[in-house]
């Protein structure tokens, strides 16, 4: 078994052209630790925040390592492991800390909590695109927003893979998805994935978001909003709001301070996944809420693009960065 591994690293926060690859050392699994054999990459958000410095905790700097979600096979497996053995098919992300546990790499030591089953039905490019976009989606609408069939949500930030997933979670429970985009390009994809009206932002602000929202519900407004985005457009979006209603904050592309809505009442919650996920609980609800929709195709990852080898990480997170892309972008190992 290799001793060593083809890595990415960065020794300063920076663009994409501070990713590096080089080979790193692959210790044996220890105690309640296996050892997966990477198939391939999800980007997310989040990890062109941590190579930049702008995530919410900062990298270990130098050589930190970067990514949260992959999927493989793991290779062998730790003392007290007893849920997963070799040739089991995993994907990665709960409970990650990137510096350390990073998976941009072709294999990767991780603790046996890290990792969950992936159906057999399901191929490592799809795996690597599903479980955190999935799960943000199903911890946010259904146990902290307690969304209900019927109630209508208003994604923003649509075509990011968070959003099309949350299009998908808020359709399987029988709710009704409004999708914001910025660009007329992504608007048939966004309904052809579910959501009941895009609307397409373009320049307007928050404002015309919110009354184009009350229009499209008859003058009541929605039940839930999720908002990846904050900053000043915070407080007038919540004017799309039904009476009594609830926002999910669970990200912040716009890094300026946010006001609460003014429409009272309304609730406001704040939304991290690994609150959810590194409980047993959370994680055993979320990864079977995510599986089912995998194994009966009710899931359906997006994918942007798909790149082949870690040799073409740097392009993948320039994609990433134009926002030019819809769903997630892969890249294979």
């Amino acid at each position: 078994m290799p001793t060593t591994a083809r890595t990415v690293l960065f020794h300063e926060l920076g663009g994409p052209e501070v990713l590096k690859i080089e080979d790193a050392e692959v210790p044996d699994p220890g105690v309640g630790e296996v050892l997966v054999r990477v198939e391939a990459l999800g980007l997310n958000r989040a990890e062109a925040l941590f190579r930049a410095g702008t995530y919410y905790y900062q990298p270990s700097l130098p050589a930190s390592r970067l990514g949260y979600e992959a999927s493989g096979v793991i290779e062998a497996v730790g003392e007290g492991v007893t849920e997963l053995a070799g040739g089991d098919l995993v994907m990665t992300g709960p409970g990650i800390e990137m510096s350390a546990q990073g998976v941009y790499a072709e294999r990767v030591v991780l603790p046996e909590t890290a990792v969950v089953r992936r159906p057999e039905s399901v191929d490592a490019v799809t795996g690597a695109a599903a479980w955190l976009t999935y799960t943000t989606a199903y911890g946010a609408l259904l146990e902290t927003a307690g969304t209900k069939p019927g109630d209508h949500v208003l994604i923003t930030g649509a075509s990011s893979g968070v959003g099309t997933a949350a299009i998908q979670v808020a359709r399987r429970i029988g709710a009704i998805p409004l999708a914001t985009t910025r660009t007329e390009a992504k608007r048939q994809q966004l309904l052809d994935l579910g959501a009941e009206h895009v609307i397409v932002s373009g320049g307007s602000g928050a404002e015309t978001v919110a009354k184009e929202t009350r229009r499209l519900t008859g003058g009541r407004g929605v039940e839930v909003i999720f908002d990846a985005i904050g900053g000043p457009a915070f407080r007038p979006l919540g004017d799309a709001l039904a009476e009594g209603g609830t926002v999910v904050w669970y990200g912040w592309l716009d890094p300026r301070p946010a006001e609460l809505p003014w429409n009272w009442p309304v609730t406001v919650h704040t939304y991290a996944n690994f609150a959810l996920i590194t409980t047993p609980g959370g994680r055993r609800r979320s990864t079977a809420f995510l599986n089912a929709g995998l194994r009966d195709g009710g899931f359906r990852p997006v994918i942007g693009e798909v790149f082949d080898g870690l040799d073409r990480i740097q392009d993948a997170h320039r994609l990433m960065e134009s926002n030019e892309h819809t769903g997630k972008i892969v890249v294979r190992i």
